[in-house]
């Protein structure tokens, strides 16, 4: 509770400013709104309070629209989503320096349908390394973390680019932390957000036991042969062991040193300083900039125009990666029996197929997890 509130208050405060400017209404005013049920008054009161400017229904909205942008009344007006709009051709640049930008978007090694596959990232990355025509590079991660085995890889693919001559600028979303952070930390330039939700250096391991649900409520018991001490080892049925969790600890110990390792060389600092900011505590962007986890304070195009910049380059295309694809390619590289069953599951289990889905991957995926602090309740 202590952890969410310190980054809930900072971006709730920020919000609050931004409206102030952009309504002219004071924090404080503003403060009193949002303690009423703003959905249940009379729309009127919303102009009187100075949230809204103007009450319209739909056909006077869209003669509106049509005077804004300077079309006849009797033309239709015609509407594009956010996705159709970026899918729009632009006119090919024909210069031959590159400055690509990859997006590392969801989980890492999740399992997730859109998450983050390293292998395919760094296959990518390697592309990149080589490609003699990119100059640069702006890594976009929008991530809550994951493998932390998956994150090592990624972070040393960006360490052979930087290798190769390459500078490389990270552009932070709504999230980068944990392993969202891991993959950032040896950029050359660090951008974030002011409400990014960043940090959160550390990892857990987890392996779930359902003896309690398995064999106390559904009375089924297991059996089996092994020809060695851990040869049934990791088992969700049954607890570990005394000397097995002695074991995981200091698995997860030496992971945590690589992480902070990774955070103090990448940023300049030395340990002490990291581990002082790092134990899986998360930041916002304006928070890290404090404490130097990032270099300043922006989006995607201040870091397309450092990586410009420290490429000294003037002319250039902008790649990205991965490639786009149509729904029917992707849904057919990522086994389409499997994202049905995802889809039914979700239509089954709604609010809690996130929770399900997540203890799924963890007891296929990587035991360690470089992700950011999350509750898990299931009844």
């Amino acid at each position: 509770r202590e952890q969410t509130m310190a980054y809930m208050t900072p971006i709730w405060n920020h919000l609050l400013e931004q409206l102030s400017q952009d309504r002219d209404i004071s924090v404080d005013q503003l403060n009193n709104l949002a303690d009423t049920l703003l959905v249940t008054v009379d729309a009127k009161e919303l102009i009187a309070k100075g949230l809204v400017d103007t009450l319209m229904y739909r056909p006077q909205m869209n003669e509106f629209l049509k005077a804004k942008v300077g079309i006849d009344k009797d033309d239709d007006l015609i509407f594009a989503s956010i996705n159709e709009v970026a899918s729009i051709k632009q006119a090919q640049n024909k210069a031959k320096d590159e400055i690509a930008i990859v997006y590392a978007e969801g989980g890492i090694d999740m399992g997730e349908t859109n998450g983050v596959n390293t292998a395919k990232l760094v296959e990518d990355l390697t592309k990149i390394q080589n490609d003699k025509n990119v100059k640069a590079v702006v890594l976009r991660v929008n991530s809550p973390g994951g493998s932390a085995y998956g994150s090592e890889q990624v972070w040393a693919a960006i360490e052979a680019i930087k290798a190769a001559g390459k500078p490389v600028a990270v552009s932070m979303g709504d999230v980068a932390a944990s392993g969202g952070y891991y993959i950032s930390c040896n950029a050359d330039r660090i951008f974030a957000n002011p409400t990014t939700l960043t940090g959160s250096i550390g990892i857990y391991g987890l392996i779930p036991n359902y003896k309690g649900l398995l064999t106390g409520k559904l009375g089924l018991t297991f059996d089996g042969v092994q020809t060695n001490k851990y040869g049934n080892f990791p088992s969700v049925s049954r607890a570990m062991t005394t000397d097995e969790h002695r074991q995981m600890q200091q698995y997860i110990e030496r992971g945590y040193e690589l992480f902070t390792t990774r955070c103090a060389e990448g940023r300049g600092m030395n340990i002490e300083a990291i581990k002082k900011i790092a134990e899986g505590r998360v930041w916002t962007g304006e928070a890290a900039k404090e404490l130097g986890l990032v270099d300043e304070l922006g989006g995607i195009d201040k870091a397309l125009d450092i990586a410009v910049a420290k490429a000294d380059i003037e002319n250039y295309t902008v790649i990205s990666y991965p490639a786009k694809q149509d729904f029917f390619s992707s849904l057919f590289e990522t086994k389409p029996t499997n994202y049905v069953e995802a889809q039914l599951l979700k239509s089954k289990l709604g609010e809690y197929y996130r929770q399900f889905d997540l203890l799924k991957n963890l007891q296929e995926k990587s035991m360690i997890q470089a992700r950011v602090p999350f509750e898990l309740n299931i009844k």
